[in-house]
């Protein structure tokens, strides 16, 4: 699944070609994804601007006018190609379609009032596209349990410490649960605690004093998991297997993993002589160095 920084990555590319821009027509090609498409989909759309284009932990939002907003999740394969009405006039920052996957996985096709088309391409059909009123948003039950963005103002050494405070759930788990901070996945989670050097077996709990407040290894992490975000979506995202940027480009942060999908391979500081590890939690593969993270 793409994470905070590939979806932040296609909110980018898709901004100037969506945000402020009229629907003037809907294609709708088949009735479902992961989940069937809202009700009327193409009436509560066609003829309406979207107004801004957010993202909120792993999700797409389209605030669009009249008070509704459209919530877009890629799932495995999902992916957004754009063609310009002329392609002649493409400038940097601006994106052309690519063909990608193949014409018939694209489900759903935006059309604006400039002649610009965005399609939603998916072969493996596990991304999905619901819409909310707007003032509901918050509530909506797959937003109003996620944490705070890791990249915004209320997460901080103090918020991880006082929420990590007596729980013996392993640090990795712990990351990775949405309720505790929005949008970090396996990926970024393995690399973030090798920045840190913290194991990603110790309990979440390690990270807060007797009193509940930060200490110096809660500082690190919050340093390193903003970090790596940050590296991630100036590269563009991690281009794994399925996923692309909007323009059909590669991203390149995944020649930049210092652990993730190294297995055996020597650990990158160079004062280090030992090889990564791959242990498995709850399910999903976890790549560490054993004698960096303690």
């Amino acid at each position: 699944m793409p994470e905070l920084p590939e979806v932040e990555t296609v909110r980018k590319g898709l901004e100037p070609v969506l945000s402020g821009r009229r629907i003037v027509r809907l294609e709708q090609r088949r009735p479902d994804l992961r989940f069937p498409f809202p009700e009327r989909f193409s009436e509560r759309l066609i003829g309406r601007r979207i107004e801004r284009l957010n993202r909120r932990s792993k999700y797409l939002v389209a605030e669009i006018e009249g008070g509704e907003t459209l919530i877009m999740h890629l799932g495995m394969s999902g992916r957004f190609t754009i063609t310009l009405p002329d392609c002649a006039q493409v400038m940097p920052g601006k994106f052309e379609h690519d063909p990608g996957a193949h014409q018939k996985h694209d489900h759903a096709v935006f059309h604006t009032e400039e002649g610009t088309i965005i399609a939603y391409n998916d072969p493996r059909r596990f991304g999905f596209m619901v819409m909310t009123p707007t003032a509901e948003f918050e509530s909506h039950p797959l937003i109003r349990d996620l944490g705070p963005e890791p990249l915004g103002n209320r997460f901080n050494a103090a918020y991880l410490a006082a929420r990590a405070a007596g729980r013996t759930a392993d640090l990795k788990a712990f990351l990775m649960d949405q309720r505790n901070i929005a949008g970090l996945g396996n990926i970024y989670v393995c690399e973030a605690l090798y920045r840190s050097g913290l194991s990603p077996k110790r309990a979440a709990r390690f990270l807060s004093g007797r009193s509940g407040a930060p200490n110096e290894r809660t500082e690190r992490l919050v340093a390193a998991i903003r970090a790596v975000l940050c590296d991630a979506i100036a590269a563009g995202g991690s281009s794994l297997r399925d996923y692309r940027q909007a323009d059909g480009a590669l991203g390149y942060f995944q020649h930049s993993f210092s652990v993730y999908g190294r297995e055996g391979e020597p650990c990158s500081k160079p004062s280090c002589d030992a090889m990564v590890r791959r242990i498995v939690q709850a399910g999903r593969s976890t790549f560490y160095c054993p004698a960096c993270q303690r």
